[in-house]
């Protein structure tokens, strides 16, 4: 199934079913620091939950509507990255992605978004890649800042995560913007 290497210990692969229970613990593994901005750990309490995750992936996948890919680093499960959905008709996706906590640094997200981003616009022939974050997560910001990506918004009190409201920050990427910032694939 879908494979793709960006540098000699960085690859992409879908996730399937026989990565529930790894996924399962790396997402264990980081809840305190994941949950801070995002509200997938706390509906993810076993290794059943990430089975159901990958399902509705690979469904979303055969279905041409995005994917969810897992980020192997070194061999081992760092985290998982995908089109949260692809928009045919507006020629558009939004990239999602997520890292354990033990990976964090290493330029893996920045290298794998680089690699979705010129799938987006070469392959699937998109004209817009959109990321958004929560305002005040600043290590996720500075991936579509370092990539070039445009703010176009902030949209307040977005989500309530852990008892709080974050608000949201969204980034786009148009195709004619990218083709002058192309960089190789080894961030």
């Amino acid at each position: 199934m879908f494979k793709e290497h960006i540098r000699n210990d960085l690859y992409l692969s879908l996730l399937q079913m026989r990565h529930a229970e790894e996924l399962f613990q790396l997402i264990d593994s980081s809840r305190s620091t994941i949950s801070e901005w995002l509200s997938f750990p706390g509906n993810t309490n076993s290794a059943e939950d990430s089975r159901t995750f990958i399902e509705k992936s690979l469904k979303r996948f055969s279905s041409n509507n995005g994917f969810w890919a897992g980020i192997w680093y070194q061999g081992k499960l760092a985290g998982s990255i995908g089109f949260l959905y692809l928009d045919h008709k507006n020629k558009k996706t939004e990239i999602g992605y997520w890292l354990g906590n033990k990976f964090e640094g290493r330029g893996l997200v920045t290298s794998s978004c680089q690699l979705l981003i010129r799938h987006a616009f070469e392959e699937l022939r998109l004209r817009k890649v959109e990321l958004n974050m929560a305002v005040k997560n600043t290590k996720s910001r500075a991936v579509p800042e370092r990539l070039g990506f445009t703010q176009e918004g902030i949209i307040r009190s977005y989500e309530y995560i852990n008892g709080d409201f974050h608000d949201r920050v969204f980034y786009g990427l148009l195709k004619e913007e990218w083709k002058g910032l192309q960089q190789p694939l080894n961030v």
